[in-house]
Formats: C-alpha cells, structure tokens, sequence
C-alpha cells in the first residue's frame, strides 16, 4: 500500500474471554503478607470499587455466565433481593479483601464460609444425628483468624437481616461467637477430647436441642413427601427434579467407587447400595446455586420404598480462599478431594458417603442427604437464644479447628498455640469486631453496586478482551 493510503478495509477484532484474576491475587496476597504494604481492593472507593465488585463476581461465575445456566440467573435474583444472601453467595469477593492477611497467626484448616447459617444437624457414620460445622466447599489451610473474621461479620448481619436488630445488639451476639470459639479452645487444649466429641441429642444446649426436635422426621415420611414418585421407584418430576433414569447404571458405578472406599466400607451401611434412580436437582444452595448437582436414589434394606438413601453429587469449585490466604506449606487438595478432606478433619465419625468422584470429566463432591439435616429458622431467634446460639456455633468451630493436628496436616499442637497469640483477650475480641463492622459497612455498598449493575444487565455475559 503506497504510503499515506489508509485502506477502508476494517480488522477483524481479536474477542477472547478476560482472563481469571485468581494469579493476580496470589501474587497481591504473598506480597501483602511480606511486608503489608501492598494496595488491597478494600481500600478502593468510588467507581473503583464498583467496578472491583462487577468483575470479581462475574469471574466467580464465569461458567455459569457462559454456559446460559439458568440457576446463575436465579442466584443474581437471589443475591440482589437479600443482604444476607449477597454476603453467602460473595465469599470470593469478601476473602480478596482480606488479601494476605494475618500471615503470623497460627495455621488450621478453615472452614472458610463461616456464618450462622453454615452450622447445623447431619447425620455422622452412625446414621446418628449431630450438630456442628456443615459447609465444607471453601475449606483451605489459612490463619484461624479468618474463619473468626468472616463468622463475627455473619453473626452480625444474620441477627440484623433476620430479626432486625440494632448495632449494639448485633456486636454482642458477634461477641457470644468469638467467646465461644475462644473458650472452646481453651477447654480442647486442656481436655484434648477434640477426636471424639460430639454434639448430639443426648448431650446439647437446649438452643441446639430444639433444633434436633425439629428436624425429628420418619425416613418414610420424608421420603414420601419429598422425593419418591406414586411408584416408590424413582424420583418425583417437578420444578425440582428432573429424573435422569437413563443413568442409572453410570451412577451405579459411581456408588461402587463410594462403597469401595475406606470410610464406606469400614461403616454398616455397605451393603446394598443398589441405584434405583438419578435425578437432577435444581435451585438449591446459595454459594453454589446453579452449579450442577445429582441426587441418588438407593434401594434401603426392606425393599418396600421407606428406609431408600439419597446420595448428593455436586459439583465442586475452587475455594474462594485459595491464592488469597498466606503461604502456609500445607495442602488441603483440589476440589471435590479437598471438601473431602475438610468433611473428614472437621467432624468427628462424620458422614461416611462423604467423597469425590469424577462425572462426565468435572469434579463432584459427594454426601448423604437425611431426613434429620437441618440448619437452624434464624427468624424466630429471640434475642438470647441468638447469643446462645452464637456461642454454641463459635465453640463448634473451635473444635473444628482444634483437630486440624490431630486428623490434619498440622504439626503442631494448635490450642496452645491459638491462645497464645491472640495476645490480651478484650483487645483480641475489639479487633475482630472492629474488623466485622467496617467489613458489614463496606458489604451495604458493595451489595447497593450490584443490584444497580444487577438491574442493568451487568451478569447476562462474560466481560471479553478486544483488540
């Protein structure tokens, strides 16, 4: 082309997907973590933050966006009508403030979500119902202090939302948590009774008895409403169940591998296990809503449809702690291995289907679903049962943390160590809640930023890179 000659011919743009941030992150944490003087995305105001809040959110769901799944929709919905819900469903954007943070605190292996709605009854390897720490998809080897940070910030916004209490309320029953986390170490690291401790019907504080009352429901019952069709064969077809029956002999495979396991094969319950049906579920969870999940249908041992089990798979995800938590040389896995092996740390003799297995060349993590699995109606907490409550949680979650040496990677002992480095209690506990308060603050904005972009139709499509 002779020089000065423009040509009216136009380029074709080079269109990519952005690239996930999750490096990036990794690179700001550990520098952070260094020497502290790294720019954080909790410090950005203004359209900045705004804009930080949009990106992370539609990188967290990146799959979901793209694949047009109908469940990411539904969660946006979800997630814009209800401050709570923001905060269950944003852990990745919560954590990335947090960037590196409290690198000298003693290692355990977090829970990662903390929040009052993440505790709750299951059954353990005996079919018996216990109480404890029940949400195993962010768990990541990290300072404790950030499972305290993200349960006092819960614990206030839960008693707020929920019951509409006031600030002053909402520090004390944040308050009543991180006590009973702190006096629950104190007494595992005297008593070193961790390994085999469990809450259950017989030995609970009457906030956690009720809760065992009411989620007190024949398997039959259970089963008959909720899930089996007028056969007692298979799945009911409604808008949340889709029967797959074609893949009954896939799935069966799958429960061998389970079966084939150590856990499952050291428990009772091996033998059997037959598939009678498999079913799609739709629009459960928060955090996870519109993610994939199947539910098993087996043959229970009378064979007449009233003692069947239903095993969940669903699909598993990167924890949004992950590349964000100081360096601590520890390895909780990757994906449904790592849930697994949060599941197995956390609890006592927990739920023996717990586990990973591959589907269709994606990870999904496995559990049973029970007629007694039950999270508490934080709407009808009174005011003291809220504190009560709290603390009930917040000693769970001490226990929790307290066997990350003995069933963990940890190798030290963790209750002393703990104690020791919160330094003086009532400054410790002021941080914290301190922490929690201007985290809540900031999670009001946040939250008012992505309904606008919400209502504008900022999640209906990936961002993508021109050139």
């Amino acid at each position: 082309m002779a020089k000065g000659r423009t040509s009216n011919k136009k380029a074709t743009p080079v269109e990519a997907p952005l690239e996930p941030r999750v490096e990036a992150f990794r690179a700001l944490a550990q520098r952070y973590a260094a020497d502290g003087c790294a720019m954080r995305p909790g410090q950005l105001t203004g359209h900045d933050r705004r804009m930080h809040v949009r990106d992370t959110i539609i990188e967290d769901h990146a799959t979901r966006i793209d694949q047009k799944a109908i469940g990411a929709q539904r969660k946006f919905d979800k997630l814009s009508g209800s401050l709570f819900a923001f905060f269950r469903g944003t852990s990745l954007l919560f954590h990335r403030d947090m960037a590196g943070e409290d690198s000298r605190m003693p290692t355990v292996l977090l829970l990662g979500d903390v929040h009052p709605g993440n505790f709750g009854v299951m059954p353990n390897a005996d079919n018996v119902p216990i109480f404890g720490v029940n949400d195993f998809d962010d768990v990541c080897y990290g300072p404790f202090t950030w499972d305290l940070k993200r349960g006092a910030t819960g614990f206030m916004l839960g008693a707020g939302e929920k019951c509409g209490y006031g600030a002053k309320v909402q520090r004390k029953i944040a308050r009543a948590f991180i006590d009973g986390y702190l006096d629950g170490m104190a007494f595992y690291a005297k008593s070193g009774t961790e390994s085999g401790e469990e809450l259950r019907p017989d030995n609970s504080p009457k906030v956690i008895r009720r809760l065992f009352e009411e989620a007190r429901t024949s398997r039959a019952e259970w089963l008959r409403d909720r899930y089996l069709d007028e056969t007692g064969r298979g799945f009911r077809a409604n808008e949340e169940f889709t029967p797959v029956s074609r893949r009954v002999e896939e799935f069966q495979k799958q429960i061998d591998r389970l079966a084939a396991g150590d856990k499952v094969g050291r428990s009772r319950r091996i033998e059997g296990l037959k598939v009678k049906d498999v079913a799609i579920r739709h629009g459960q969870g928060t955090a996870s809503l519109g993610l994939p999940r199947y539910y098993v249908l087996l043959e229970g041992p009378s064979g007449d449809a009233t003692d069947d089990l239903i095993i969940e798979f669903k699909r598993a995800r990167r924890s949004a702690l992950s590349g964000l938590v100081p360096e601590t040389g520890f390895d909780s896995g990757e994906l449904g291995a790592r849930i697994a092996h949060g599941q197995s740390v956390h609890l006592a003799q927990g739920d023996v289907f717990y586990g990973e297995v591959e589907i269709e060349g994606e990870s999904f993590m496995s559990r049973e679903r029970a007629p007694f699995r039950e999270d508490i109606d934080l709407d009808e907490l009174s005011k003291k049962t809220w504190k009560a409550y709290a603390r009930v949680c917040g000693r769970a979650l001490a226990q929790a943390h307290a066997r990350s040496d003995e069933v963990g990677q940890i190798d030290y002992d963790v209750e002393p160590r703990i104690l020791e480095a919160i330094g003086p209690r009532k400054l410790f506990v002021a941080d914290i809640l301190d922490f929690a308060e201007e985290a809540l603050a900031r999670l009001r904005r946040d939250h008012e930023s992505f309904r606008r972009d919400h209502a504008h139709g900022a999640f209906e499509d990936l961002r993508r890179s021109y050139r």
